[in-house]
């Protein structure tokens, strides 16, 4: 890899590390969100804890971040659209972001679970087949309430919607896609062995947190 490749590594891992929902309750609530609900630093558990109004936010940027570290090959770099050492170098990139939102630097490397930065890796480099994983993981969550659920059985859909359902014919982004279909369920091993005791929460948003007198 080059300099200004490693460079790009490097800057998708602190960007992955901005720990959005831990901020937001420090600076706003004055808690650390990783203290309360499911003790996960994600949007989940920031809607789930702090309300819509501070948990929209933070998945909005966590998305954000996961596409962006992507992008930032084709906005810093000069390769061809379809040069395969791109599309390597964009998979790297999105394993640092996620890798950074897991074990961020800036959060003692306690971070979340990665799956909204994996939503918006996904834009990124599958900009179509994205939005069927994200409807699989909405029916699920709406069918039984659980959003760890829905996020395991839409993660294990993705390689099987991106290959046989949209062909995918990549084999690096069929590598990734099998990698996200592991990965999320071993970060939500613990929300399985309570789904298997049935002792997994179900969803239900918080009442939006009002920020202490001298943040307002």
């Amino acid at each position: 890899m080059t300099p200004l490749s490693l460079t790009l590594v490097f800057l998708a891992y602190l960007l992955g590390s901005i720990p959005t929902s831990v901020w937001v309750g420090r600076i706003f609530f004055r808690l650390d969100i990783r203290e309360h609900g499911s003790r996960n630093a994600g949007a989940t558990n920031t809607i789930r804890v702090l309300g819509w109004k501070a948990g929209i936010p933070v998945f909005v940027f966590d998305v954000f971040k996961g596409w962006l570290a992507v992008k930032l090959a084709d906005f810093l770099l000069t390769a061809p659209a379809d040069d395969p050492q791109l599309l390597i170098l964009k998979i790297i990139l999105a394993v640092a972001v996620v890798t950074g939102h897991v074990f961020p630097v800036f959060a003692g490397f306690r971070g979340g679970k990665g799956v909204a930065t994996m939503l918006g890796v996904g834009m990124a480099l599958y900009p179509v087949a994205v939005w069927i994983v994200l409807l699989v993981f909405i029916l699920v969550l709406l069918i039984f309430g659980y959003v760890s659920l829905g996020s395991i059985i839409a993660a294990i859909s993705f390689p099987i919607i991106d290959i046989f359902l949209f062909h995918q014919q990549s084999l690096f982004l069929i590598g990734l896609s099998i990698f996200v279909a592991l990965f999320i369920p071993i970060t939500h091993r613990k929300n399985i062995r309570r789904l298997l005791k049935g002792e997994e929460s179900k969803f239900r948003p918080g009442r939006s947190k009002k920020m202490p007198n001298h943040q307002m």
